[in-house]
């Protein structure tokens, strides 16, 4: 026992102690996740049968198969700078559902499926489809400014996805609170280590395309990905999102916008 304190009694209760609170954070299945990996499967299978449907392309997917050793889909799709410029504009879009190899493929969507499915809970299905798609098209488009090689892959919106979750972890590292910093620092380190990859010589990896991509996740994460805040005090937590549909749709027609702007005036310039 302690000796009694000479001290009084305060008339206020005492304040409750200082321990976390658990809340519960949006639970959204990965519909989009397992559309977009079953589109892009799907692509890929049309890929390799192509030489067997399409025996005869014609014109410039001719020269491309020719020249290039692609199949007839991918000549048709891939980003290759001289056709943009003469305006066949999908390509600045089409090269993140196509690949190369089994292996290609294989290692793109084991990436979607590992940081896809946690990114979609929190964004919700819309959001995150347009953050994949806008972090694919930022990343063609940095690849037509940047580098003359001809370029394919879902890696331009895959790199976008880590970007995203870099700004997640940081926007709400209070939530989430000693995990964020190791979390924050595994992101930095993957992005680190691929990007060293790419600058391997004769790693034949489209560098600006990744870091396009990088570059457009993290712009359309920080202006309108979910970003937490805690109410109802300490009896009752609820978290609200920041950021509400105005913003999102702001902020992507803003990023689409500048992607496309600088596009446009590299097809201009010529």
């Amino acid at each position: 026992m302690y000796p009694p304190s000479d001290e009084p009694a305060s008339p206020y209760p005492p304040p409750p102690p200082k321990n976390y609170v658990t809340v519960d954070l949006p639970a959204e299945k990965p519909v989009v996740v397992y559309t977009l990996m079953g589109i892009t499967i799907f692509v890929f299978l049309l890929q390799l049968a192509s030489p067997y449907i399409w025996t005869n392309p014609g014109g410039m997917t001719a020269l491309l198969v020719k020249i290039s050793g692609l199949d007839p889909l991918s000549a048709l799709g891939v980003k290759v700078n001289e056709l943009i410029i003469r305006g066949q504009l999908w390509r600045l879009v089409t090269p993140m559902f196509l690949h190369a190899s089994l292996l290609h493929i294989g290692f793109n969507m084991y990436a979607l499926y590992a940081l896809g499915r946690g990114l979609e809970r929190y964004y919700g299905h819309g959001r995150f489809l347009a953050l994949y798609l806008l972090s694919g098209f930022a990343g063609n488009v940095f690849s037509f400014l940047f580098s003359p090689n001809i370029s394919l892959g879902a890696s331009t919106a895959i790199f976008g996805l880590l970007g995203a979750e870099g700004v997640f972890l940081y926007q709400n590292r209070q939530l989430f609170g000693a995990n964020a910093r190791s979390a924050l620092t595994n992101v930095i380190v993957i992005a680190m280590i691929n990007f060293v990859i790419d600058l391997t010589p004769g790693a034949n990896i489209d560098i600006y395309g990744h870091l396009g991509g990088l570059i457009g996740g993290a712009l359309f994460a920080w202006f309108a990905g979910p970003k937490y805040k805690l109410e109802g005090g300490y009896l009752a937590p609820s978290l609200k999102d920041e950021h509400g549909a105005g913003d999102v749709l702001r902020a992507g027609l803003s990023i689409f916008a500048l992607f496309a702007v600088a596009a446009g005036v590299k097809i201009v310039m010529g």
